[in-house]
């Protein structure tokens, strides 16, 4: 059963965690024996959004919108074309190498599969510790076996299981190892990248119980939640924001996403949840949306979401919209609203 949530008061300015500013991230397109350029895959296109300390923050929309390949752009796994990352006030994509273990220290990442993302050949205890040795948090054989064991402990796990592989845990236990290996070097910010999406039902609420009580326990730990799944998001984050297409299309406090969507594409989205109680189901509207995401390669002119929007006006196939806060802490990019 998932534990209820209160949604906090929001950040003050000087307490923002990481700023995104502008962020493009293209991946070129190559043909020939000699590999010449031919395009441009915009993966991610313009995104800006920030994250307070102590903060979830949820980043939703469908496959191929560009939510994992921003999880990845802020630790820089991937190569940025533009932009400007800030962390704790620091330039993150101008930092040296040494700098950038020192980030990675403080950011760290739990990916979507829990049987892929955990090398096979090492003891549990090993994935766990092996961010104490790297980080040079530990002094000695002591003092790292008790912290693994800490960290075991904290993620509901036995300690007495560390010297077994990761094919002797279940799905549900590997996330949580992957969640031990994440908050060893004691991070501010944990990227949860689809965390839950390979997991049971009963599962998925356990491990998101498990990271409330984490940032409970270690105060000012935020999250980047990445997730498709909208009932999840609604219940661990406190603001989210939509991604279409490499693009940011809504961003508002959790409550106001789901209970006052404004653009199209929320609507659609929102309308796509199934609600428990079937006389509320039957009567509510539900949007279907025409057609797929189009592709990165080919995006269309002006509102990205034009072709498939039901609401779309001349206007909408020429210009694209900026974000832009229509109400208060509510940010929308939409002809509608402009």
């Amino acid at each position: 059963m998932l534990r209820a949530t209160g949604l906090r008061e929001r950040k003050m300015k000087d307490e923002v965690l990481l700023e995104v500013r502008d962020l493009k991230v293209y991946f070129p397109v190559t043909r020939g024996i000699l590999r010449r350029k031919v395009a441009d895959i915009k993966a991610v296109d313009g995104v800006e959004f920030e994250i307070g300390k102590g903060e979830t923050f949820g980043l939703i929309g469908e496959s191929g919108s560009g939510k994992t390949t921003v999880g990845r752009a802020i630790t820089r796994l991937v190569p940025i074309k533009e932009g400007k990352i800030f962390f704790k006030g620091k330039d993150v994509l101008g930092l040296g190498e040494g700098e950038l273990r020192v980030l990675r220290k403080s950011i760290t990442y739990i990916f979507q599969d829990p049987y892929s993302s955990l090398n096979p050949r090492q003891t549990a205890g090993s994935i766990v510790g092996e961010p104490l040795i790297i980080h040079r948090l530990v002094n000695s054989k002591r003092e790292y076996r008790r912290r693994v064991e800490e960290l075991f402990a904290s993620v509901g796990l036995d300690p007495a299981m560390i010297e077994r592989y990761p094919h002797e845990f279940s799905g549900g236990q590997r996330q949580r190892l992957a969640i031990a290996r994440a908050i060893a070097s004691q991070p501010f910010l944990v990227i949860c990248d689809e965390p839950v999406s390979a997991l049971d039902v009963s599962i998925q609420a356990q491990i998101i119980n498990l990271f409330q009580e984490l940032q409970e326990k270690f105060e000012g730990l935020s999250y980047l939640f990445i997730s498709h799944d909208l009932a999840v998001v609604r219940h661990i984050c406190e603001r989210i924001a939509v991604m279409y297409l490499g693009r940011i299309v809504e961003v508002a406090e959790r409550l106001t996403v789901f209970d006052r969507p404004l653009h199209p594409y929320t609507k659609a989205l929102i309308s796509a949840v199934p609600i428990p109680d079937p006389i509320v189901e039957r009567r509510r509207e539900r949007i279907i949306l025409k057609g797929e995401i189009p592709s990165p390669l080919a995006i269309p002119k002006g509102c990205r979401f034009s072709p498939r929007c039901p609401a779309a006006r001349s206007e909408c196939y020429d210009i694209e919209p900026e974000l832009r806060e229509v109400e208060k802490s509510h940010y929308v990019a939409c002809a509608l609203y402009g």
